[in-house]
């Protein structure tokens, strides 16, 4: 759903002016609908329901008088105003110049960092056969916050509700923000507001909205199409009053589409403009809506976030729009255009360190949709923010940009489950520095070791996050690999440190003291935990050396009913296989992994291992897992141990 996006929900009008202006006449002209020849000097606080108002809100009339009211009351009032109307005699020269004399530079000088709209009314018109409006019109000129002006009769009651409808349109429909009256023109503001409208409204993103995307536009924002006269009506004045305005087909361009809300804020319809503001999420401050912006989503603790299928599919389209040369990846500068209608990009530093990109380090899709799942694992505001400036809710009409994620179910019942059902896993790596964990990780994402060490923007700032796509069993996941940050092996790991879906504890076969810290690490946190575990004897490809700790790593993982270690090398290649291991791990999470290994004669049930296994467990389940791509059986066994 679009969302209005009023900030107002009440106006406050304080009636200013000299003594004998008329001030309460037009208020009580207003109320009884009549002229009332015994006036009191001042006129209570009237309020206006909202449903007998034009713009259907509340509405306080504040009278002022010099006689009840002292001036540290009347900066009160001030302070509580949503708009003043500022009222002069038209018979009474001196009233007018008190106005800039006194009124205005009063107005100013209480709220000096507040520009208080201003309504201009010149009473008792029905005494004059002559206008003010040239004198007026001077005043609105050199006083910007004065945003209009109109002459009344509280006697004839000439103008009197359209008084009070300018006032309320000042507060609902402000000036000062999209308009310069001394220029004649949009504020720089209100331009790139609309540029970036006008980006979201240009769907197949040429640079122009054709007669449909123009309609579309026209039925979100008003919801009624242009009859074809009135598109025409449109574009005969642009293509006589601004060049370049429309292209060679006749369709409308950004300068023609800037200039058609110019001019209705000068043909005095602030309403228009604001409509289409609102439409799109603007509060009077020129920016989006804080409600809009963070929808309240509650995510339980245990739960986790992900993207659903109508939120990819979004992200999908809308890298599409902006892959113009259609060549799977968004160069800088297409990536520039996509990241045009937000404030700044979601991302710091090269993005080619966490997600796949192609040989030249453009995002590519995959990469692109990684890396808004990630975002939404770990920063689902920062996801409902960019969704809101990519224009979701105007692709989306009568939705939030909450249909694009969904919160999983807590964490407890897949375990309880021995499934998940989510499509995310976060799996942490943890090993001692030079372990070579970095390498590992970027390795997820194609990065081999040789361009670990050659190329300069993968040399920059160490990633924390890597994330890329596997199958288990022939179904999509995403795996996200945190590298855990060791500053000092003799730090303990914080409660996020290993917290997550699987570790991966990584330790270097040719150093001799790198897996006792891993060895440590599991005793220390993961013994009796339900995080399923991996150890990786990395650096594969280097004679493998005898380990300082009190047994070898084979026999660790076999007196801790732990899978025996995963050989890695960064500088083999592909070897998916530890990730696809890593994933299947985290989403089927047993109680108690009893081995995972890649020897084919485990899983016949012969010899002397699964029979030992038999006599230790009370009861017993047996799961044949076959990686398909690479005909690896992998035997786990869950039991419960006597």
């Amino acid at each position: 759903m679009i969302i209005h996006s009023s900030p107002k929900r009440s106006v406050r009008i304080l009636i200013l002016g000299g003594r004998g202006v008329g001030k309460t006449s037009l208020i009580l002209s207003l109320v009884s609908e009549e002229f009332l020849e015994d006036v009191p000097p001042k006129a209570e606080e009237i309020t206006i329901p909202a449903e007998i108002t034009p713009e259907l809100v509340p509405t306080n009339i504040v009278d002022y008088s010099a006689l009840e009211l002292s001036e540290d009351q009347l900066q009160d009032e001030l302070h509580r105003a949503h708009v003043v109307c500022l009222v002069y005699s038209v018979i009474d020269e001196d009233s007018l110049a008190a106005i800039t004399n006194y009124w205005i530079p009063l107005i100013r000088g209480t709220l000096p960092l507040v520009k208080m709209p201003i309504v201009l009314v010149g009473n008792k018109a029905d005494l004059i056969n002559y206008s003010t409006t040239d004198a007026a019109l001077n005043i609105m000129s050199t006083y910007p916050e004065v945003e209009s002006f109109i002459e009344c009769s509280a006697k004839t009651l000439h103008n009197i509700s359209e008084m009070f409808y300018y006032a309320q349109k000042a507060v609902l429909h402000p000036m000062a923000p999209i308009y310069m009256p001394e220029k004649q023109d949009l504020t720089d503001e209100c331009k790139e507001a609309l540029a970036r409208i006008f980006k979201i409204c240009d769907l197949d993103n040429n640079g122009v909205l054709d007669d449909h995307e123009l309609n579309v536009f026209q039925c979100r924002c008003f919801e009624s199409p242009l009859r074809p006269e009135a598109l025409n009506d449109v574009k005969a004045i642009l293509g006589k009053n601004i060049k370049g305005g429309l292209n060679e087909d006749d369709f409308i361009t950004l300068k023609g589409f800037q200039f058609l809300h110019c001019l209705f804020m000068q043909r005095g319809r602030s309403h228009t403009v604001w409509a289409v503001l609102r439409k799109f999420g603007y509060t009077n401050d020129l920016h989006l809506s804080k409600d809009i912006l963070y929808p309240c989503l509650n995510v339980p603790v245990g739960c986790s976030v992900e993207l659903t299928h109508k939120g990819q599919q979004f992200l999908s389209n809308l890298f599409d729009k902006y892959d113009r040369d259609n060549d799977a990846a968004l160069s800088p500068a297409e990536l520039n255009s996509l990241l045009s209608v937000c404030p700044e990009p979601p991302w710091t530093g090269e993005l080619r360190n966490m997600v796949c990109t192609n040989q030249q380090g453009w995002l590519n899709q995959h990469g692109w949709l990684c890396y808004w799942t990630l975002t939404t694992m770990f920063d689902v505001e920062t996801t409902l923010e960019y969704l809101a400036y990519f224009g979701y809710l105007y692709h989306h009409d009568r939705e939030t940009q909450l249909t694009a994620v969904q919160v999983t179910r807590e964490k407890k019942l897949d375990l309880l489950k021995k499934q998940s059902t989510r499509n995310v896993y976060v799996c942490h790596v943890i090993g001692a520095k030079s372990a070579g964990k970095t390498e590992l990780c970027r390795s997820h994402i194609g990065v081999t070791s040789a361009e670990n060490g050659t190329n300069p923007h993968l040399a920059q700032a160490e990633p924390q996050y890597t994330i890329n796509t596997v199958q288990v069993y022939g179904q999509e996941k995403f795996l996200i690999l945190k590298d855990i940050d060791i500053t000092n092996v003799r730090e303990p790991l914080s409660p996020s440190d290993v917290n997550c879906d699987v570790a991966c504890l990584v330790y270097d076969v040719s150093n001799s003291r790198s897996f006792e810290y891993i060895a440590k690490v599991y005793l220390k946190y993961f013994v009796g935990s339900h995080v399923p575990v991996m150890i990786v004897s990395n650096k594969s490809d280097l004679t493998a050396v005898s380990q300082d700790y009190i047994c070898q790593p084979n026999l660790f993982c076999d007196n801790n009913r732990l899978p025996q270690p995963h050989d890695f090398s960064s500088r083999k290649g592909s070897q998916k296989e530890l990730f696809i291991k890593l994933a299947t791990m985290a989403a089927f999470p047993p109680k108690t992994i009893l081995s995972l290994c890649s020897q084919p004669e485990w899983c016949s049930g012969q010899g002397g291992m699964l029979p030992t296994l038999r006599s230790r467990v009370q009861s017993m389940e047996v799961t044949i897992v076959i990686l398909d791509d690479y005909a690896i059986p992998t035997l786990i066994l869950r039991g419960n141990w006597v």
